[in-house]
């Protein structure tokens, strides 16, 4: 870890690992949690192996956690150090025509994302260490579709996840085939197949997420 981190080609690689970590990630959750639209009673199955299966609470959870911050505070280090190695700025060498918007505000969208998951670890996963941990309930395979359900009662909060996969799709967008260029995927047979997958890819994974929303909040009783 330490080589990978000691110079700047080793951070870019180490950040593109760590996102295509996240992109896999993303497919699982998505996958998982459009059960909720499809059938409940798989959703509640899923979910509660998911909740209670060791190698996941206590193995890949950590390794998620870890990722995740892995990813984000090697951003802000790159971003920090390619502004203090770039000795004329986007602002006065015509940035529209040298980069994408995106491209060149990828810690503003990463910024707002950090905090989207902030807001949703304090909806689900503080609620879960609490609900096993501190309070000691009993298991209960029932209880996970009505408490997805209940938390997209409000719109704000629909209004608040519609915005932050908004961002995370335009995140994608560039991120997906940056990650494949860090690790030298750059061979001309495949980069136009890499940026029409990522580009699908960056539409579909927040159009889910964004979907559920919306569904469970049209379908409050």
């Amino acid at each position: 870890m330490a080589g990978l981190t000691s110079s700047t080609i080793g951070r870019k690689y180490a950040m593109a690992l760590s996102a295509m970590f996240l992109l896999i990630f993303l497919i699982l959750h998505l996958t998982t949690n459009l059960l909720s639209v499809l059938n409940r009673d798989a959703f509640n199955t899923a979910s509660d192996f998911m909740g209670y299966n060791p190698f996941v609470q206590f193995l890949m959870q950590p390794i998620l956690g870890f990722a995740v911050l892995f990813h984000f505070i090697m951003g802000f280090v790159l971003e920090i150090k390619n502004n203090k190695a770039r000795p004329i700025k986007y602002a006065s060498n015509n940035p529209s025509v040298n980069s994408s918007w995106m491209s060149r505000n990828m810690i503003i969208s990463g910024a707002v994302v950090l905090a989207f998951l902030a807001l949703h670890f304090y909806d689900f996963w503080l609620h879960e260490i609490n609900y096993k941990y501190v309070e000691g309930l009993a298991p209960d395979a029932e209880r996970f579709w009505p408490e997805l359900h209940e938390k997209f009662a409000d719109i704000w909060r629909v209004a608040l996840y519609v915005i932050a996969f908004v961002l995370l799709g335009l995140h994608l967008a560039h991120g997906f085939q940056s990650s494949f260029q860090s690790i030298g995927a750059r061979h001309p047979k495949y980069t136009p197949v890499i940026k029409a997958f990522g580009k699908w890819y960056s539409i579909l994974i927040p159009a889910g997420f964004i979907f559920i929303a919306i569904f469970h909040f049209v379908t409050q009783s």
